[in-house]
């Protein structure tokens, strides 16, 4: 047995080899982290999150993504779940949470993990809180992506994509040599049908109506680490890196 599992690793490019190892080097040492990233559409979410997932030895949880990994395996909680999505019904807070909870004992999710979408709201928080508590856990911090939201509109609305390659360019930030035409092509570009002020302004309402009062939930456990997230994502990394090391 010893023999097949060595040659095993022979078959590893020792290159890929000592990647692996310098990693699980790397992340023994690494404090455990359980972090909630918090913020409107557009905040910079996505963009800091692969960064801290790698600095941290991280798993990332997006509880959608998850959701439908659930469904697709046919999972006992992922089989409840279709039920409620093929009726046209929510999937219940429990539903979810219980989903997160069997995500976490992956071995990937070792060192914490990083829950982004989750909690959207109090009652949401308080059930993610209460089944950490069982294994002895709590969230550490919550990662406030905070951003005014007449920036978001700029951000958001001026972001144009080449829909063939997936390029994407800014009328303000990154515009292209010829306005509304990509560059290596010269075809048309064209707007995410969410990339709109008024699908914005929606998605702005229900952000401050339901996921603001979490923000509040967790100040009053001295959770919350308030990020300037109007800035570059060098300086909002920078930010974070800080947050995270003290």
């Amino acid at each position: 047995m010893a023999s097949s599992a060595a040659a095993n690793l022979e078959d590893v490019p020792s290159v890929n080899l000592m990647t692996e190892l310098l990693r699980r080097m790397k992340c023994s040492s690494k404090p455990d982290k359980r972090l909630i990233l918090i913020g409107p559409p557009g905040s910079g979410k996505g963009t800091q999150s692969p960064i801290i997932k790698d600095e941290y030895c991280l798993c990332h949880l997006a509880t959608g993504d998850m959701l439908r990994a659930a469904v697709a395996a046919k999972t006992p909680l992922g089989i409840k779940a279709k039920e409620a999505m093929d009726k046209g019904e929510l999937v219940s807070d429990d539903l979810v949470v219980g989903i997160i909870d069997e995500a976490m004992k992956k071995p990937s999710c070792q060192k914490g993990f990083i829950l982004d979408g989750f909690p959207r709201t109090v009652v949401q928080a308080e059930k993610l809180d209460e089944m950490l508590q069982k294994q002895g856990a709590k969230i550490d911090k919550v990662l406030n992506f905070a951003i005014d939201d007449a920036i978001l509109e700029e951000r958001i609305t001026g972001r144009w994509i080449h829909p063939s390659s997936g390029r994407t360019y800014h009328t303000k930030f990154a515009p292209p040599k010829v306005p509304g035409v990509d560059d290596v092509t010269g075809e048309p570009l064209i707007q995410r049908k969410d990339d709109t002020a008024a699908v914005l302004k929606s998605r702005l309402e229900a952000f401050h109506r339901q996921t603001e009062p979490v923000i509040g939930y967790y100040k009053n456990k001295g959770a919350v680490a308030e990020l300037h997230a109007e800035k570059s994502p060098k300086d909002v990394t920078a930010e974070v890196q800080k947050v995270l090391s003290s």
